[in-house]
């Protein structure tokens, strides 16, 4: 029961874990020197695709569409115009799939559109990211060689079984090296034992915390703050899980990410449950995605970049009505919280007005952030009307009143 209900949340999961002995296999195979640089180029992208054609069917065909065509601009446009070229290609595309599965009457126990979804957005991640390193000049193309040769290395990386469905960012450099060394077995087993052990007990807790609120039926809706706050954890909860399980997966398979550039680890799992600052939270949660974006649009954006940077994942998220307002609101909230603390933080002069300034200020994040999670992940418009107008609104909107009176303070200054 509580499997399933986990499954819900995470469609992908059974396909990440049946693949967790081919990955082993892989490296296995790597490790003895069984495997040449092209079999193993061969290997990833042959399991990527039969991990797609397993977990996807009939929907894997929108998955390879857009990898072949960002390989193909890749190849053929110039590396001044990659990004742009492989940027409008893969947004375009995301944005129409989006649109286009949203709008039909499809199976509620059908995975396979939310599992293509995710993929798609992942691929995105990894073309526009490989399309700015040609751009930069970080990843020359080897203009010397024959055109299967180029296009099977970047047709690898977009589709390479381990990060197919899920895990943080690679960047081609890092894969390309990893392809080419044979790593150490018993130290990738190792760290992705422990990642196992980890979402075994993220997992318990999240079972134990379903069955204490099953109890409890007094607040059962989006206006009672408690049961916001409950259903935000257990969301949280899902994400934890899966990105450990993703991590696992690419140890596994030797593509295990670098200290501190994962997704999750268990510093970043304490700096997210235990911090007072909403920005630190923002920063810590999907540190891959965090690095991507800004990347990608905050440090390239001349104006408003914060604001463009949300509303930009909105739109990769897929811009339903949760989503744009989920994440307009998280970036108001960000703004506030940079120019609310200072002005408290300074306030705080002895111990027990730290005490209070950092438990109150703990708390206020953990219900913004609770709000903002359920939000996002609301699929109807009625139900956002609802979140909207309910009690826990006060406290995002009594951000954003602070917010615009210390814009209004600051203007006459600046003038």
């Amino acid at each position: 029961m509580r499997w399933a209900d986990l499954l819900v949340l995470l469609p992908a999961a059974p396909y990440q874990v049946a693949a967790f002995p081919f990955a082993a296999l892989f490296h296995h195979l790597c490790a003895s020197g069984r495997l040449s640089l092209t079999a193993r180029y061969i290997f990833l992208l042959a399991g990527g695709c039969l991990l797609a054609g397993t977990a996807m069917g009939s929907y894997a065909v929108l998955l390879l569409i857009p990898a072949a065509g960002s390989v193909l601009v890749l190849l053929s446009v110039s590396p001044a115009c990659a990004h742009t070229w492989v940027f409008a290609l893969q947004m375009s595309w995301q944005t129409l799939c989006h649109l286009g599965l949203s709008s039909q009457e499809l199976d509620p126990q059908d995975a396979r559109p939310a599992i293509t979804l995710s993929a798609i957005m992942l691929l995105t991640q990894k073309a526009t990211s490989l399309a700015l390193d040609i751009h930069e000049g970080l990843v020359p193309l080897q203009l010397g060689q024959g055109l299967l040769q180029r296009a099977l290395p970047l047709c690898s990386y977009l589709l390479f079984f381990p990060a197919l469905l899920g895990g943080p960012l690679c960047s081609f450099s890092r894969f390309r090296a990893q392809a080419e060394s044979s790593g150490a077995l018993p130290c990738s087993l190792r760290a992705a034992g422990q990642r196992c052990l980890c979402a075994l007990a993220l997992q318990g807790l999240r079972a134990g915390l379903v069955g204490g609120l099953a109890g409890r039926q007094g607040c059962a809706g989006l206006g009672c703050l408690p049961h916001l706050w409950a259903r935000a954890l257990l969301l949280r909860l899902a994400y934890y899980l899966h990105w450990v399980l993703d991590e696992a997966l690419l140890e596994v398979a030797g593509f295990g990410p670098e200290a501190g550039q994962g997704d999750l680890s268990v510093h970043d799992l304490w700096t997210l449950e235990t911090t007072h600052r909403l920005a630190i939270f923002t920063r810590t949660w999907n540190k891959s995605t965090s690095r991507w974006l800004r990347r990608l649009v905050f440090q390239r954006c001349p104006a408003q970049p914060l604001l463009a940077t949300f509303a930009f994942s909105a739109w990769w998220h897929g811009l339903r009505p949760g989503q744009v307002f989920g994440f307009l609101c998280w970036a108001v909230m960000v703004e506030a919280d940079y120019r609310i603390h200072p002005f408290l933080s300074a306030q705080a002069t002895s111990q027990g007005v730290k005490f209070v300034y950092r438990g109150t200020t703990w708390v206020f994040t953990q219900l913004i952030i609770a709000y903002i999670l359920v939000a996002v992940e609301t699929e109807s418009f009625s139900m956002l009307c609802l979140l909207w107008t309910s009690c826990n609104s006060i406290l995002p909107l009594s951000y954003g009143f602070v917010l615009l009176l210390l814009l209004l303070a600051k203007k006459p200054k600046q003038n």
